[in-house]
């Protein structure tokens, strides 16, 4: 079947014409059409748009181009701005605003010959880590529809786990790509923050927020985050810096690489999620890799200190959603107080509610210097924390969340519990480190993932890394009953 094959082995198959890019979309299309239902993790089906884009990659393909995207289909979440097409990140609030430009990831993509069948399914404004705050409702995970998928982008995990596209984009502020890939049995990885640009990505975090990619496999991903890398002079934060050919690192040799183990991650953990990792570790020394205990001793503050800076930076980046150039307007305002009020209350869930409040609060006069001042401090010791153990040893390693996934409702009503959830992914946000996650294995029928993080720009050893150990298992090639 088709949705079985890699992005290599389909990018072989069409550019020998044995299928076209028309054919390949039209079974996706038809896949999501018949599972989707399930699952909720399309808001947004571009049907119409997906079959003429590919057919121009046929055309393209017929005049002799080649290229490793071209005609392929892809899924992207509902937080990139695409043009003439609903961008709602998950939130009543934008439910009718329809994009008028391109995000450059979209943009990018697009040059590559990429065929877009709709938007995933979203935390609203990537704020959450379960899926359960989307104003379109929850999605479900495709190993149990009674558990999370993860989020934010728990449409997106949930798509490519159910292989509703060969790959999917997302956004990684606390852990977003790394937390549901793990959930879901897939592969994800958060770059370097400025390696790929957040023009035209709805912000929450702008310090934190970073695209990335989902993929059956890190070979998979390779090529997609080639495609989207980069330097793009309208993103203030974008670096400068050349990008590597991801492709040609994957089947580097792991002979003489450190790979540290975090003591902190490991203090506590569940026996079964703690032996699914030292599994992984023995495949790696049996590739030649040296392991070395390191201890950051500051990353035990990460949580809180995400959810100071976190909250602060949407309090300001969601004020202008107000009700009065774009998005959800109340009805019949009595005055530009009424307006703003209602549009805001009416427009946002919950969850965007607590943050802004929470962000307003430390940001406030006589609280700023006593929680965001030092949260930023914080932030700073782990950053310095990560820079030493990376004078020590090439990449870390570590499970990529602390449970396999949970039940649907069974924490949304205690947030503290939730945020949690992302309590192994969230340094590497602050420290803005590339981070990778992987299957490894099974907890009670359910997909856990493994987590590498390397040093600023190491994309490509974190790839060429989870590449060789995806060449010894075979955890990468599970897919949910039902959606084989």
């Amino acid at each position: 079947m088709l949705h079985t094959l890699s992005i290599g082995e389909l990018a072989e198959q069409l550019a020998s014409r044995r299928i076209s890019s028309v054919e390949l979309t039209r079974h996706f299309l038809a896949r999501i059409e018949r599972l989707n239902p399930s699952l909720n993790a399309l808001i947004t089906l571009t049907a119409d748009g997906a079959l003429a884009s590919a057919s121009a990659a046929d055309a393209r393909l017929a005049a002799g181009e080649r290229a490793p995207l071209l005609g392929i289909p892809l899924i992207h979440k509902d937080i990139f701005c695409t043009d003439g097409v609903r961008t709602s990140c998950g939130s009543r609030m934008l439910d009718n605003f329809v994009a008028p430009y391109d995000a450059t990831v979209v943009t990018r993509l697009k040059a590559a010959g990429a065929v877009m069948l709709g938007k995933a399914n979203m935390d609203e404004f990537a704020m959450g880590s379960s899926n359960e705050t989307s104003f379109y409702g929850p999605v479900k995970n495709p190993w149990n529809t009674a558990k999370v998928p993860g989020g934010s982008s728990g449409g997106s995990a949930a798509a490519m786990a159910a292989r509703f596209a060969p790959y999917t984009t997302g956004t990684d502020t606390g852990g977003s790509i790394r937390q549901p890939a793990a959930l879901t049995g897939v592969t994800g990885i958060k770059p370097t923050y400025g390696r790929v640009s957040r023009y035209g990505l709805i912000a929450f975090a702008s310090s934190l927020d970073q695209a990335g990619v989902f993929a059956r496999s890190a070979a998979d991903a390779a090529p997609v985050l080639q495609a989207m890398a980069g330097f793009d002079p309208r993103d203030s934060t974008s670096v400068d810096t050349p990008v590597p050919d991801y492709g040609a690192m994957l089947d580097a040799p792991l002979r003489g690489l450190k790979i540290g183990l975090l003591r902190e991650f490991f203090e506590g953990l569940e026996p079964r999620n703690a032996a699914l990792i030292h599994d992984a570790l023995k495949v790696y020394t049996a590739l030649g890799a040296v392991t070395v205990e390191v201890s950051l001793p500051h990353l035990p503050l990460s949580v809180p200190t995400y959810y100071v800076v976190a909250p602060a930076e949407a309090s300001s980046n969601l004020s202008r959603f107000d009700g009065v150039r774009f998005g959800y307007r109340c009805e019949q305002p009595k005055d530009l107080a009424d307006l703003y009020k209602r549009s805001r209350g009416e427009g946002f869930g919950p969850e965007v509610k607590r943050r802004i409040m929470t962000g307003t609060y430390v940001l406030s006069a006589g609280y700023f210097d006593a929680y965001y001042l030092k949260a930023q401090r914080v932030r700073r010791l782990i950053t310095d924390d990560f820079r030493a153990a990376f004078a020590k040893v090439d990449l870390l390693i570590g499970p990529t969340t602390p449970t396999p996934a949970f039940d649907i409702g069974a924490k949304i009503d205690d947030p503290v519990t939730m945020y949690l959830n992302d309590i192994y992914t969230i340094g590497a946000n602050l420290a803005g480190l590339p981070g990778l996650s992987l299957p490894c294995g099974f907890v009670d029928a359910l997909p856990m993932g493994l987590q590498l993080m390397g040093p600023h720009f190491s994309e490509g050893k974190l790839l060429g890394a989870a590449h060789r150990y995806q060449l010894e298992t075979d955890w990468h090639m599970r897919t949910p009953q039902g959606y084989e």
